[in-house]
């Protein structure tokens, strides 16, 4: 114990004769780290990362739940155009162009973003990413009182959803990154926030339906709503880094280079130390060039700790994706003598119950875990959920091809339940266990690379549901 106390302080008296700005830095990072975290007052930050995730997720929630007026405008107007020249109403197929072209930039641009986020500051991918985000939104509600083409309305509308999903792919990565930094259950209310999103514009939507408004009204109020939205997220994001919990996980990391140092010492705490300054600030040096070395690891070493939840992610969204909302949307009612319920079934049925249960499916794992991420149950049931494919697709969908098992809406309502609480709860864990496999220092890194590897299921999904779309 004395001989360890000697060393301790022989190696304060040799970091002091290199750099005493040093020294005070590192004194400074020691109180840090010996201090315990602050209360989250009043859930600040909480809901903050909540409102957070409701932000990323808006750009695609809001035009997947628009399916309606896109189609009911590109039909319209495409019968008006060939009402002299007599040519056949075209299919513009916008509900599996826009889940394609949604994930394919997100794809592309949370890879970059797992391997360029070191480059560019966080603050400045969020803030911009945000901006962008509102620019778009703000251009498709002005462009609800623009007469166009349809030809030219569908390719501005596919540009619009490839661009301001963009941003969003860049501002996944760099918010599931930050997130990382917290607790675990902060990651769980990030996933709440982003299943929110969907109730918003479905409620949205439902306003809208039932408003007295014309259609054009209906259509630009409905957009007009994620434009503020956007704007609140940004207030939020630039609010958290002041208060006190969310400054002490966000500048935590810069205490690893010490506890790597203390790490590396102990290691040599068993040899024999001699009473030698200048050998003592020899040791000092190597002991802090290794933690500047070893203060992140690579890319592929966090992907090697963490691959079994990146691979279950990519499956539970690619098996969502492949039949929502390409096949859901398609699912008619029984009772179609009832003219208004009719006209909302599948804003209810579809997206409402979808997005209820999808939230409540990725806030259960703050109440109970399970299966752990060490059973083999983990991977069992994120493959048990290729059975809602099957069962959706024998729903009462429009002139399908099967024969249709479940036809009463009740039924179709339980499948959805169950689809999109599994969807919620499933994925929600996979996010959160993941930065428990690595080290404090590279939770970043693994909240990127999650990203990217959801995104990449929701591509293949995306990609999957051309083909089953023609196969009902």
């Amino acid at each position: 114990m004395f001989r360890e106390e000697r060393a301790f302080s022989f190696i304060q008296r040799a970091s002091t004769i290199r750099t005493p700005a040093q020294t005070l830095r590192n004194n400074r990072m020691w109180n840090e780290k010996k201090q315990s975290p602050p209360a989250d007052r009043g859930q600040a930050v909480a809901f903050i990362i909540f409102v957070l995730g409701l932000g990323t997720l808006l750009p695609w929630n809001f035009f997947m739940t628009a399916s309606q007026y896109f189609n009911e405008r590109l039909t319209v107007t495409n019968i008006t155009s060939n009402v002299t020249s007599g040519a056949a109403t075209k299919d513009y197929n916008y509900d599996s162009w826009m889940a394609l072209l949604s994930q394919l930039p997100l794809l592309l641009f949370t890879l970059l973003n797992s391997f360029l986020y070191q480059w560019v500051r966080v603050r400045l991918r969020v803030a911009f990413s945000l901006i962008g985000i509102f620019i778009l939104f703000t251009l498709t509600a002005a462009l609800v009182r623009v007469p166009m083409q349809p030809d030219t309305f569908f390719s501005v509308t596919m540009a619009t959803i490839w661009f301001i999903n963009t941003c969003s792919a860049v501002l996944q990565g760099s918010l599931f990154g930050v997130v990382g930094l917290f607790p675990p259950r902060y990651s769980t209310l990030f996933m709440s926030g982003q299943g929110l999103a969907g109730i918003f514009a479905a409620v949205a939507m439902l306003l809208s339906i039932f408003s007295n408004a014309d259609k054009s009204s209906a259509a630009m109020g409905y957009f007009i709503t994620p434009c503020v939205a956007t704007l609140g997220t940004l207030l939020c994001y630039l609010l958290l880094p002041h208060l006190e919990f969310a400054h002490f996980y966000l500048n935590r990391s810069q205490s690893d280079k010490v506890e790597t140092s203390q790490e590396l010492l102990s290691s040599t705490d068993k040899k024999v130390l001699k009473n030698n300054d200048k050998e003592l600030e020899v040791k000092v040096t190597f002991i802090s060039e290794a933690g500047e070395n070893q203060e992140r690891s690579s890319v592929l070493a966090v992907f090697k700790k963490i691959w079994l939840m990146a691979a279950c992610v990519t499956c539970v969204f690619a098996v969502t994706l492949s039949v929502f909302p390409v096949i859901t949307v398609r699912v008619q009612t029984v009772y179609q003598d009832n003219a208004a319920w009719k006209k909302v079934f599948t804003c209810v049925c579809c997206f409402i119950v979808f997005n209820v249960m999808d939230l409540v499916g990725r806030s259960a794992p703050s109440l109970v875990q399970w299966p752990s991420k060490e059973s083999v149950l983990f991977p069992a049931a994120v493959l048990s959920r290729l059975v809602f494919i099957p069962l959706l697709m024998t729903c009462n969908v429009e002139n399908s091809r099967f024969t249709i098992l479940f036809g009463h809406d009740c039924a179709f309502v339980i499948i959805m339940a169950l689809f999109s609480f599994s969807n919620g709860y499933l994925a929600s864990l996979c996010m959160a266990y993941a930065p428990q496999l690595v080290r404090c220092k590279d939770c970043e890194t693994a909240g990127s690379l999650m990203t990217f590897f959801l995104v990449l299921g929701l591509s293949l999904g995306a990609s999957f549901s051309f083909l089953l779309g023609k196969l009902v």
